[in-house]
């Protein structure tokens, strides 16, 4: 009970509909016993009716009145429901009639609708004196009066009955069609990347929360020129260390031509290394600047097979120098949905990545195969591999797994996310052998858009 108390509080919708079906409810049960009521009333009113017009046909064509006890039974009728005439003596009679007469009435009852109980029943008796001085007893049961009147009251209720379920499940309907825009919106939103930050579309928002909706789009508009202004930052200032790490870089070369001791070399050589290293991280800088840019990329049918080639001829020299098997397994290709500058940045981190990260004489493996009508690009090494509760973590920017010796600036999975992001695809990261300590690192991009598969 307190669990539902509970979701009553924080949804709108729930408190809305519980409210409403209470209050109908209560109208209902109101209308019903004030209906109930005034159906019984009538009832007995039609009744008393009925009493008052026999006793006017009786006065104006006069019967015998029979002064005869009850019979027990009469064809034909319901005995709880028969209506009873009987003469009545004078009024000044001292009296009653006896009880072996049809009723044991006093003589001296007074004119006019009543109830009487007699011999343990409750009477509905109307009394009349006609013109000429007689006087007669019209007489029903309550018990078969209030019978009949309870049934037509009932009768009444039957509308309200079946009716007020019917709008109570109208209502919860239209309250959830009326909510489904404000669902729709969220699902919306859920289904956003962290880097879309586009307004809201406000066109079937309900005007009480349009408001709402209009002040989101002022914060995502904040926030977009705000990540923005820092990715332009980030970009700018690896563009302009260009030029001083290339000149660097020159002087460094122009200097090693020269005569030196063998302690100079090597300490150049140190030098040397830092500026590649330094202009390897501003590349990297750059290209997760690029990565994550919300920009209008030509979109096409791009071939993997067309990738791979580009990515293993960039690419085979690094493999060369660890003597690394780099290669693509299987005959399998496929035709995707992408940007081709995109989709090979995405392809040579995950690569160069795989390279950087295995030991000499390992291996790195390239396949494509299809799953669930997807297509699956596959990257295997034998590296070390990634634990498992860091895997998550790799992604972020400058993050690097401790105890690796491996140099490298930690963006080359971050520049992977960014542009998997912007494409709709999902990454991966598992154990290429399981989860045997010795098993290497397996990359596996899903691609959702997928123009055509071959030999799968």
């Amino acid at each position: 009970m307190d669990g539902f108390q509970s979701k009553i509080k924080q949804s709108l919708q729930l408190r809305l509909s519980f409210w409403l079906s209470t209050v109908i409810l209560g109208i209902a049960i109101a209308a019903g016993v004030f209906s109930f009521a005034s159906a019984f009333h009538e009832a007995n009113e039609l009744q008393d009716d009925q009493l008052r017009q026999m006793a006017a046909l009786i006065h104006r064509y006069p019967l015998p009145v029979s002064q005869a006890p009850l019979p027990q039974e009469v064809p034909d009728t319901d005995p709880e429901s028969r209506i009873v005439v009987q003469a009545l003596p004078d009024r000044n009679a001292p009296l009653a009639v006896s009880r072996d007469s049809a009723l044991a009435l006093p003589a001296n009852l007074p004119d006019g609708i009543q109830t009487l109980r007699i011999h343990d029943e409750a009477w509905r008796l109307f009394i009349a004196t006609s013109t000429a001085g007689s006087r007669v007893a019209i007489g029903q049961r309550t018990t078969a009066r209030d019978e009949i009147a309870r049934d037509s009251a009932l009768r009444t209720l039957l509308p309200f009955v079946i009716l007020v379920p019917i709008l109570l499940l109208l209502v919860g309907v239209l309250i959830r069609q009326m909510f489904k825009p404000v669902k729709q919106l969220a699902s919306e939103l859920s289904q956003r990347s962290e880097q879309d930050l586009t307004a809201l579309n406000e066109a079937r928002i309900p005007s009480e929360i349009r408001p709402f909706v209009s002040e989101i789009n002022q914060l995502l508009f904040r926030v977009e020129q705000s990540v923005a202004l820092q990715r332009r930052f980030v970009a700018d200032a690896a563009h302009e260390l260009r030029s001083p790490l290339t000149a660097l870089s020159l002087q460094a070369e122009l200097l090693g031509a020269a005569d030196m001791s063998a302690q100079a070399k090597q300490r150049l050589g140190v030098l040397q290394n830092g500026l590649r290293r330094a202009r390897a991280l501003l590349e990297q800088l750059l290209a997760l600047a690029r990565a994550q840019e919300l920009d209008d990329r030509q979109v096409s049918d791009v071939s993997l097979d067309h990738v791979f080639r580009q990515v293993l001829e960039d690419l085979i020299p690094l493999a060369q120098a660890k003597h690394i098997d780099l290669g693509v397994i299987g005959d399998a290709s496929a035709v995707v949905w992408a940007s081709e500058i995109d989709l090979k940045i995405l392809v040579k981190n995950i690569v160069e990545n795989a390279i950087r990260y295995t030991p000499e004489g390992g291996r790195v493996d390239l396949s494509v195969h299809s799953a669930d009508g997807h297509v699956v690009l596959q990257v295997d090494d034998t590296g070390p591999g990634i634990p498992k509760e860091e895997r998550t973590r790799v992604f972020d920017p400058f993050y690097r797994v401790l105890g690796n010796d491996e140099v490298g600036s930690g963006l080359g999975l971050s520049i992977v996310a960014a542009i998997a992001a912007r494409m709709g695809t999902t990454v991966t990261l598992d154990r290429a052998g399981g989860e045997e300590p010795t098993a290497g690192l397996r990359v596996r991009v899903v691609f959702r858009h997928v123009a055509a598969i071959r030999s799968i």
